[in-house]
């Protein structure tokens, strides 16, 4: 198993050895570093850490007795934030650059965790603030339980000090300033750097395989896990009322009769389909739906319960022909749509396939999401 050092760092590249030399204490072998950075970080990185292998980096190794060849980190290793048309940053000061650094992260870190030989330490140490929550952010997204998140704590007076690296072996004075910017000398072995492993709630185990197989934009994954209910469609006789997503749409008795009609067409098919949004067993021409002007009709007469059919209008929905047919079925889209939004209408609303005159009817929504109360 490799254990891949994943960092962001600024102006002060002491705090990767800083964190190296907490990670060795604590008996985390290190094999690889890689460094999130600006332009100008980069070269601070290339003057004081490797330095032609003369750097700090190479210091501590040779100090603490480590094979100078045993952690990859090299020059191929900086990972310098750049924008669309490969202009390096030099800093991070606006919505844009965070913009980028925050996909420079999510790529680095998809392509580390997919490695399933790998193991991650996400160390938001360094640089500025947006930079470590930008980490942080990214190991959330991506970390595996393997996968560690690290911060590191160096005492006060040694912390971005410009002479400071690492505890070396043997202690030495270095130079100091205090909170009034008068120098002073201290001795190395007073300083203290400790790990702290973050604990982090990672929705990697919660991302389809489709959404893996690229790195996205954190919106795309965090808009995955919202997963709502699949809303049923209720179609109630008694009340005269649709509900769908908690909200109700009230019809008169003849359009109700009219979709109730459909619902049921829809509820009783007995194809047996997992899904039925791509079939049109139980649609019907406008023929089919005059044929059954005498089952709609008395749909009808159980919704108005006791009112007598002769005094029912013999033009309406008693005596449904093709024509009036086509008014109640726009009437009653018309307001499925504006009750429901277009979106929803277009599975709730009775919908017309095919090309006259081969036209058929019906509604589109899946029959298991459908509920009649009679």
């Amino acid at each position: 198993m490799k254990n891949i050092l994943l960092a962001v760092t600024g102006l002060s590249p002491q705090v990767i050895t800083e964190t190296l030399y907490a990670l060795h204490k604590n008996h985390r072998q290190v094999d690889e570093i890689h460094i999130i950075t600006t332009g100008t970080g980069r070269e601070k990185i290339y003057a004081r850490l490797l330095g032609g292998r003369q750097g700090y980096f190479y210091k501590y190794l040779e100090e603490y007795g480590i094979k100078k060849d045993s952690i990859l980190f090299d020059h191929s290793n900086i990972h310098v934030i750049a924008d669309e048309n490969s202009n390096e940053l030099e800093d991070i000061s606006d919505v844009h650059a965070n913009e980028i650094l925050l996909k420079k992260c999510l790529e680095l870190a998809f392509e580390f965790t997919g490695n399933s030989d790998t193991s991650v330490f996400f160390s938001v140490a360094g640089g500025r603030k947006t930079m470590s929550s930008c980490l942080t952010l990214t190991a959330q997204l991506y970390g595996r339980p393997r996968d560690r998140l690290y911060h590191v704590l160096v005492s006060p007076e040694f912390e971005n000090n410009p002479n400071f690296f690492y505890p070396p072996v043997k202690s030495r004075k270095i130079k100091l300033m205090d909170s009034k910017g008068q120098p002073y000398y201290k001795d190395t072995k007073f300083a203290r750097i400790t790990l702290i492993n973050i604990p982090f709630v990672s929705i990697r185990p919660y991302l389809s395989s489709d959404q893996l197989r690229e790195p996205k934009d954190p919106g795309t994954l965090m808009l995955s896990l919202v997963r709502e209910k699949t809303p049923s469609l209720v179609v109630n006789l008694p009340e005269k009322k649709i509900l769908y997503k908690n909200i109700e749409l009230d019809l008169m008795p003849a359009p109700m009769a009219l979709y109730a009609f459909f619902a049921r067409q829809k509820k009783e098919c007995t194809k047996d389909r997992d899904r039925c949004m791509d079939c049109r067993d139980c649609f019907m021409d406008a023929d089919s739906v005059t044929d059954n002007a005498d089952t709609i009709a008395q749909i009808y007469k159980k919704i108005c319960g006791s009112r007598l059919a002769e005094e029912m209008s013999d033009t309406g929905i008693t005596a449904l022909d093709t024509g009036n047919f086509r008014s109640f079925k726009s009437r009653i889209n018309t307001k499925i749509a504006d009750t429901f939004g277009q979106s929803a209408a277009d599975s709730l609303g009775i919908t017309a396939t095919g090309a006259r005159p081969s036209t058929e009817y019906g509604i589109l929504m899946d029959k298991t999401r459908i509920k009649m109360i009679i």
